[in-house]
């Protein structure tokens, strides 16, 4: 995995209540039982350093994306900008599009899957159900085809439910596990320990000043697969 460092070049959009970062796969967005440095502190050290700030920093994290998985992660600045941001996530008004590469079999070009998934907390992996099931939450995206590469097709997916491992684990169900997922099928490894799941883009309201936003993260440039879709 990545070796926890942050630069500024991570910084896809900031102001005064919110900073945008271009998560690195390897990165952890806060601190866990590894005892790894996580973005939150790296960003906290450098906004503190930049804007010689005497006092501690404030820096809440809006979301979650998975270690391995790279693109934009929302933090807020502010304890006004992090509890409206916050009630937006649980009310599904952050949007959120996720690229994904996946290898070349046949399926629909389009397609919305519908499946229950249950966290298995021994292995920290999503079990996939067809049908409903006790203890299992339901898991809902459409995906969307949008380039053909030699070895691999890009999916575009759009995500109605925010589950564990969600997009991990559908895609896997159906036959197509993410570039790089071991946990979920893939056949090898990537070079950088992470897989080839991407946060592409959110679309919100900004919390405070109310205009639309829209960010779209760079692709991970030490990728050649992934620089191949950066013509999209």
């Amino acid at each position: 995995m990545a070796e926890q460092k942050f630069s500024s070049e991570q910084i896809v959009f900031e102001d005064n209540h919110i900073i945008v970062i271009n998560k690195k796969a390897g990165q952890l967005v806060q601190g866990d039982k590894t005892g790894d440095e996580s973005l939150l502190e790296l960003i906290k050290n450098f906004i503190k350093k930049r804007d010689e700030k005497p006092g501690n920093v404030f820096l809440g994290l809006v979301h979650r994306i998975d270690r391995p998985t790279s693109g934009l992660v929302i933090y807020a600045k502010t304890s006004k900008a992090l509890s409206r941001l916050t009630q937006m996530v649980k009310n599904r008004e952050i949007k959120k599009t996720y690229w994904a590469l996946v290898a070349k079999e046949m399926i629909p070009n389009s397609q919305r899957l519908v499946h229950y998934l249950k966290k298995n907390e021994k292995n920290n992996k999503a079990i996939v159900f067809p049908k409903a099931t006790e203890g299992a939450k339901e898991a809902i995206l459409t995906y969307n085809i949008i380039k053909v590469l030699d070895n691999y097709q890009l999916l575009e997916i759009d995500l109605e439910t925010g589950r564990h491992h969600q997009i991990r684990a559908q895609l896997s169900k159906i036959g197509i596990p993410i570039k790089g997922d071991l946990k979920y099928g893939a056949p090898r490894s990537n070079p950088d320990g992470g897989i080839s799941l991407h946060a592409r883009k959110l679309n919100f309201i900004h919390p405070v000043t109310k205009e639309e936003i829209e960010i779209v993260a760079p692709l991970p440039k030490n990728d050649k697969v992934w620089q191949a879709c950066e013509t999209l």
